[in-house]
């Protein structure tokens, strides 16, 4: 009985060895003491009892305390995965190589089959607390927990693939001709230069991996080492920075932003040839300014919230934005002066002699009237004396229908020579009224009808006697005197008529050349602004950026 107590004894110190061994970390330790000569087990599985039976992974893997672990980082980049320029922060995909000796992690090949190298998971095995110091995501998840691989001669190397989040510092002063350059700054978190030290594992990033963007192109990948003494502690603290410079491709935003603020600006040009009377010049210009505010607050999404810089698009957006204000307050001008009635001032003499005259012949352009000083004064001239000519001879030949209508009326004293006489006579009158039209001398409709008058009296033959007296009714004088005052009436409503029209249409002239001036001011502007931020500055910037390493052009390091 005693003896099969102790051997369940026994038993059970075993499994409870082997427990606490499990909740340690020391998987191996004194697990199975005869698991070296078991032959039951692979030479791997008797290689991984012979390195981690003893192996303590809270420690330093060295045999003397004062050894330093000289931690060698690399970096594998395969993709730029996002660049968020709103919060400032670089997303890379890398493979991130990190390579120490294990002074714990030796053996001999022969004494294992020939073994040289074996795969171990890392959470068995003392890493390296090696930390993105800019980190911009938390540390909870940290790198993917792959296998080590461990060499005879203690070389361990274990390149975990691993999403980083930086943060960078954002320069959008030429966005979108930008270009960015972050760095991502690694070291050890607790452990100081005379612990673990840390250097490049090659002179290069290796890019053979890498997936091409379709927003970024990567210029250049630098790496370098810097030793760094912090106010906390004497001791230095190394650590290896990465500097990553790459730049924005512009066929996207060339497409998507820039044509349409160009085809947009061609429209606020329209705004100046749109004719007047149509009503929808004002409404041309606050479409396209309207238009203008939704582009502005796409790309203020975008951009980090910073008083820094403003970007170069910004800046376009902004200046033609006020370029379209401002026409749509000249577009009001404009239409104040076409719209301008007749019970305005008359234009004055300085607008006629540089608006209408010498302006109007540097922009090549044809009015109705070409001269300036008398240009309403001869219209209202050259109209009202051709409608009083016409009157005139429509009076005339009532007047003479009147006078020797009736003497023919009268019986036999009517012959050919009186009536020949009388036509002569009626010529001379006419002509009369020419001459008088022509020297602006207008006789009233009461004088001619006396003249007539006194013609109609009497009548005389061809030997200068007289031949018999008519008398015309004095309903028939009244009805012919009112007609006359009527057709002055008119004839001086239709001259009022002519002055306020020729008064429109000359502020009407003035509306048109400073539309056209405003045209071709605003069509200069719009080209220079174009070509001067969004081809000049770019192409300037692009030629003289160096593709060369310079650590002081990299904010965050």
């Amino acid at each position: 009985m005693s003896l099969r107590a102790a051997r369940c004894l026994s038993l059970a110190m075993a499994i409870a060895t082997l427990l606490i061994s499990l909740c340690t970390g020391s998987r191996y330790r004194n697990a199975v003491p005869s698991l070296h000569d078991n032959p039951a087990y692979t030479d791997e599985q008797k290689l991984l009892y012979h390195l981690l039976r003893q192996y303590e992974k809270a420690v330093r893997p060295v045999r003397n305390a004062s050894h330093t672990i000289t931690v060698k980082l690399g970096m594998t980049m395969t993709n730029i995965f996002d660049m968020d320029e709103k919060n400032q922060v670089l997303t890379i995909n890398v493979w991130l190589d990190q390579e120490w000796k294990d002074e714990l992690l030796r053996w001999d090949p022969k004494e294992f089959g020939g073994i040289e190298s074996i795969r171990i998971p890392c959470d068995l095995i003392w890493l390296p607390d090696i930390v993105l110091y800019n980190n911009a995501d938390d540390y909870t998840e940290g790198y993917m927990r792959s296998r080590a691989m461990v060499f005879f001669d203690g070389t361990v190397f274990w390149p975990p693939p691993t999403q980083l989040r930086s943060t960078c510092k954002i320069d959008v002063t030429y966005f979108p001709f930008d270009s960015q350059r972050c760095s991502l700054k690694f070291g050890s978190w607790t452990y100081h230069g005379f612990q673990v030290d840390i250097t490049n594992r090659s002179d290069n990033v290796d890019l053979s991996n890498y997936v091409v963007s379709g927003e970024f192109e990567l210029v250049r990948v630098h790496q370098k080492r810097r030793v760094v003494k912090y106010t906390c502690c004497p001791e230095p603290y190394p650590d290896v920075t990465f500097f990553i410079h790459i730049r924005r491709k512009t066929l996207y935003y060339l497409y998507n932003v820039v044509f349409p603020c160009m085809m947009m600006s061609v429209l606020t040009l329209l705004v100046f040839f749109l004719p007047p009377d149509s009503g929808e010049k004002i409404a041309l210009g606050i479409t396209v300014l309207l238009a203008f505010s939704v582009f502005v607050l796409a790309i203020a999404e975008k951009m980090p919230e910073t008083s820094d810089s403003m970007p170069l698009i910004g800046i376009y957006l902004t200046v033609v934005m006020s370029m379209t204000s401002v026409s749509v307050v000249m577009t009001v001008m404009v239409l104040n002066f076409h719209h301008r009635g007749p019970f305005n001032k008359p234009v004055p003499d300085w607008v006629r002699v540089y608006i209408l005259d010498k302006l109007r012949r540097i922009l090549y352009m044809k009015l109705p009237y070409t001269g300036y000083g008398d240009s309403v004064t001869s219209a209202i001239s050259a109209t009202g004396l051709m409608r009083k000519m016409s009157m005139r001879l429509a009076i005339d030949d009532m007047l003479a229908g009147d006078v020797f209508g009736n003497s023919d009326a009268g019986g036999p004293h009517s012959n050919d020579s009186t009536v020949t006489y009388g036509h002569n006579h009626t010529n001379h009158v006419g002509n009369n009224h020419y001459m008088a039209l022509s020297n602006n001398n207008y006789q009233p409709p009461e004088e001619d009808l006396l003249n007539h008058q006194l013609i109609d009296e009497t009548a005389i033959d061809g030997h200068g006697k007289t031949v018999q007296p008519r008398k015309r009714k004095r309903r028939s004088k009244e009805l012919n005197l009112r007609l006359f005052r009527t057709l002055e009436m008119l004839i001086k409503r239709q001259e009022i008529e002519d002055q306020s029209n020729a008064l429109a249409n000359e502020w009407r002239q003035v509306a048109q050349v400073i539309d056209r001036l405003l045209f071709w001011i605003f069509l200069v502007a719009t080209v220079f602004i174009t070509l001067l931020l969004l081809i000049i500055i770019p192409t300037v910037h692009r030629a003289m950026e160096s593709d060369e390493f310079d650590e002081s052009q990299f904010g965050n390091h």
